[in-house]
């Protein structure tokens, strides 16, 4: 069978973007960060949340786990050029490693009186959130949950008087008995 020319390009394949959420074991030294946030930024990749500490004080090793979205090519070359940076032990893609914990801590300073004050408290206990502060015009909350249940506990104190509003980004950790260290 002849196979016909055409003046039209031919159909690009269009994959999925995901999110995905990395753990990223690293040395904890001077520029260590600056060199994992230039790899993305050079490379026009973006950073939805990002968050490190010190988990092995001794060995001093961190932990820098990053929420970013791409193709599976994309991430797939992320990880690679995360693998082949020089302070960088072991980069693990919770997303495929199953099911993930993950949670993010915000803390949301709301002002308001009367029936503003009355709902504010009240969506603070539906969300389960913990009062850290109080006075006769504003409250500090504190909720830990998913990235959704942050996001739709922030839209919904907008209406009740939300000044302010501070968040951890995402701490995520694989289900079951294996870790990444």
């Amino acid at each position: 069978m002849l196979q016909m020319k055409t003046h039209y390009p031919d159909a690009h394949r269009v994959e999925p973007v995901n999110r995905h959420t990395l753990a990223v074991v690293v040395d904890n030294e001077p520029g260590v960060l600056a060199r994992i946030a230039g790899l993305f930024s050079g490379r026009g990749y973006n950073i939805e949340s990002l968050t490190v500490t010190e988990t092995e004080h001794e060995a001093h090793i961190s932990r820098i786990t990053i929420v970013t979205t791409g193709t599976d090519s994309i991430i797939q070359q992320i990880k690679s050029q995360l693998e082949r940076l020089v302070p960088v032990h072991r980069v693990v893609d919770l997303t495929l490693t199953g099911e993930a914990v993950e949670r993010e801590l915000c803390l949301v300073k709301v002002v308001g009186k009367g029936d503003h004050r009355v709902e504010a408290m009240r969506l603070a206990s539906a969300f389960g959130a913990r009062t850290l502060d109080a006075t006769l015009t504003s409250f500090v909350y504190e909720l830990t949950g998913t990235t959704d249940e942050v996001e739709r506990f922030i839209k919904l104190m907008m209406a009740v008087g939300l000044v302010e509003v501070s968040r951890t980004g995402v701490a995520a950790m694989a289900r079951g008995a294996e870790g990444i260290m």
